[in-house]
């Protein structure tokens, strides 16, 4: 335990003695069984409520993580306000509601005797807000921490109002119990998060609560949820759907829910009869701003838990993007905003202590910005203060960002050799891996993406992050609704090309390496061989036309959409060349059909170091190597069809059906061996995770989607 908590757990002990100054004090054991639960404040109210169940007077914990407000009720009356950061009282952020609500005889103290109104009182306490996650265990075997409700929850806190509890069917709450939670006790709000392939989740949730005698207050949020909200006011006239991240949402909601502010005045919410704004166009971008404005750090009650099912730490330090790309239906497009970094230490702390506990989870962070490094003049100075600060805390990191913050066009040499010591530096800052959205490797589909890149700019930032040694991954989209087959076989070929991922120039000079990616006979003598599709994330990935994206708008002109598909929170799409349509939803089945064993390679992965972690990320890349196999497959059944020959289709889907079979019987005994290989190096319950999906994974034996009649493919 750390001198921080071992304060905090002082300052609630003398709390307490104050309070009741005839009571037994707190012993060693007792602040040792306290110590787990400090990242709950449901939990350390139950405890000390427990401890004074004769009756010897109420208990309130309220307040965020970093400065919880402990409130302890007097046997001869009043209350005992402690604040357990040990920071004076007059120098919180009060709400405006606790004015003449919540009396204090010497704010100047961390500790102080105080008055509180019986409105004061239950609003401490009321709404009881219940936030719940949802997941597929099926299809995403191993957690990750849920920063959507866990950055929500904060904000909640922050109010100082209502007893906020989170539920994720991730660490092993299963829908059934959710339902039951429901019913039994209903809270006075229920939150909902639910992201792609959880429609039908969040359908049951929501028709079970709105069948309520006397429904609560729902709020769902969530990328899937803001994409269907028009498919879900009509089924569901009283939901409320936030729109955005949520925090100043539910901020809101509390006021209303307490009747402090009318419905209209709650910030980013979609209901019955309110307007919606309009898409964003394609290339129209917003204004980059440099602060967030904002707390975008999440409550921690759940990162117990998550380690316990051998799950990862996630954190954001930015919200985002500098860049408009036509397949993002996000309203953030164009909007860039990072916090300071100095704001992430208190919470490294915090998370550092919970790791503590568990010894066999990796010390690695995962920073989810969508874009890490941000604009202006300033962005390589921040991530790298950010680098340190994570590197200092004793974390290994892995985040996000744009190609273009490698390359750019319309930059000098001195810029490029500014990045590229930058890149180098941020290896040396414990950056375990870095992910690029590349996105495609042919011009022409890089325009219709509207990423701002092109396929010579991003073989050179490719080679240039290789030679720095900068450990990467990279996203592709390889098959779209409006591509040619010109442009898949130009896919392809990029996919299989050997001169871009380069050997480690371990002490050359960066100006040496910023100008040798662009001299091919460098590159030929510094080139690893390995072909890049070695380095993609996941393989033979399709673009689904999301409801509000421009490149939605585009297929649509095409006349190629077609029905809403609320489960992922798209529309139907078929492709212009219907070869490649074909081959599109037999890719799918093939990403399917080995999703749930990948996926908990990825995992395993995420939470190992050293050899471990080098021997699951090997059986990645024999999967990689399969599906580079499939694809070249598929291109060469397509073209022995003729495209003015529709009536081929079922003759095509035999042949890549018949392909992908032998593909996947070849994988099947390659995969016995990998699988074997790699349990040697992990521990008993990795390995049994292992072996559980794999003996999933090799049993199988149809092609079928997950999320079944829902593909953008005809």
């Amino acid at each position: 335990m750390d001198d921080r908590h071992t304060a905090v757990l002082g300052r609630l002990a003398r709390a307490l003695a104050t309070a009741h100054p005839g009571s037994r004090p707190l012993t060693d054991t007792d602040l040792a069984a306290l110590a787990p639960l400090l990242t709950s404040p449901n939990a350390v109210r139950a405890w000390l409520e427990a401890r004074l169940e004769d009756g010897a007077g109420r208990v309130r914990v309220v307040g965020t993580l970093e400065r919880r407000l402990l409130l302890v009720e007097r046997p001869t009356g009043g209350w005992v306000a402690a604040d357990l950061s040990g920071r004076e009282h007059a120098r919180r952020h009060w709400p405006q509601w606790t004015d003449g609500q919540v009396l204090l005889h010497t704010p100047g103290s961390w500790l102080s005797y105080a008055d509180l109104t019986d409105s004061a009182v239950y609003r401490l306490t009321r709404p009881e807000v219940r936030l719940m996650a949802l997941y597929h265990p099926e299809f995403f075997p191993l957690p990750r921490f849920p920063l959507g409700i866990s950055d929500v929850a904060r904000a909640a806190r922050s109010t100082l109002m209502g007893t906020i509890t989170l539920s994720d069917m991730q660490l092993g709450v299963t829908l059934e119990e959710l339902l039951h939670q429901l019913t039994m006790k209903t809270p006075d709000i229920l939150g909902i998060s639910a992201t792609f392939g959880q429609h039908d989740l969040m359908l049951r949730l929501l028709d079970a609560a709105f069948a309520l005698p006397a429904p609560p207050m729902v709020v769902a949020g969530g990328n899937l949820t803001a994409r269907n909200e028009q498919l879900l006011l009509q089924r569901y006239p009283d939901l409320l759907i936030a729109r955005g991240a949520g925090e100043a949402t539910i901020e809101a909601v509390l006021a209303h829910w307490h009747g402090d502010i009318p419905l209209q005045q709650i910030p980013g919410i979609g209901y019955t009869g309110a307007a919606r704004g309009g898409a964003l166009a394609v290339g129209r971008r917003r204004t980059v701003t440099r602060d967030a404005g904002g707390d975008i750090l999440p409550e921690l009650d759940l990162l117990p838990a998550t380690f316990a099912h051998h799950g990862v730490a996630q954190l954001e330090s930015s919200r985002g993007c500098t860049n408009a790309c036509s397949f993002c239906p996000r309203g953030h497009k164009g909007l860039w905003a990072g916090t300071a970094p100095g704001v992430l230490a208190w919470i490294l702390t915090e998370i550092r202590e919970v790791l503590d506990r568990h010894p066999g989870i990796s010390r690695t962070l995962y920073l989810v910005d969508e874009e890490l490094i941000g604009g202006g003049p300033d962005a390589a100075r921040r991530v790298l203060h950010l680098a340190r600060t994570l590197h200092e805390a004793g974390f290994a990191w892995e985040s996000s960002c744009r190609i273009d913050q490698t390359v750019r066009l319309n930059q000098d040499e001195a810029w490029h050799i500014e990045r590229a010591r930058m890149w180098r530096t941020l290896s040396g800052l414990g950056l375990r891996r870095m992910l690029f959205g590349v996105e495609s490797g042919v011009d022409s589909i890089l325009a219709r993406f509207n990423k701002e890149t092109s396929a010579e700019q991003n073989a050179w930032a490719i080679r240039t992050l290789s030679a720095l040694g900068v450990p990467t991954r990279y996203t592709y989209i390889t098959f779209d609704p409006l591509m040619s087959l010109d442009e898949l076989k130009a896919t392809y070929v990029f996919q299989g090309r050997t001169d871009l991922l380069l050997r480690l120039q371990h002490g050359l000079d960066v100006r040496e390496i910023v100008r040798g990616v662009r001299e091919e006979a460098w590159v030929a003598a510094h080139t690893t061989g390995r072909p890049l599709h070695t380095a993609i994330s996941y393989m033979l990935v399709s673009m689904e036309c999301l409801i509000g994206a421009a490149y939605t708008r585009q297929a649509t002109a095409a006349g190629l959409t077609g029905r809403p598909e609320p489960l992922m929170g798209r529309v139907a799409c078929r492709y212009r060349d219907w070869r490649i349509g074909t081959a599109s939803g037999w890719a799918q089945r093939w990403v399917d059909r080995h999703f749930a064993l990948d996926y908990t390679l990825k995992s395993l992965e995420k939470v190992l170091d050293g050899a471990p972690r080098h021997a699951v990320r090997q059986a990645r890349v024999v999967l990689k190597d399969a599906a580079y196999q499939a694809l070249g497959d598929m291109i060469r059944v397509i073209e022995e069809h003729d495209l003015a020959r529709p009536e081929q289709e079922t003759e095509l889907a035999a042949r890549i059906r018949a392909a992908l079979e032998e593909q996947a019987r070849l994988l099947r005994r390659q995969m016995a061996d990998t699988v074997d290989e790699v349990s040697h190096h992990l521990g008993a319950g990795h390995a049994a995770t292992l072996a559980r999906e794999h003996q999933r994974w090799a049993t199988a034996t149809g092609w079928e989607l997950i999320n079944a009649g829902e593909s953008c493919a005809p």
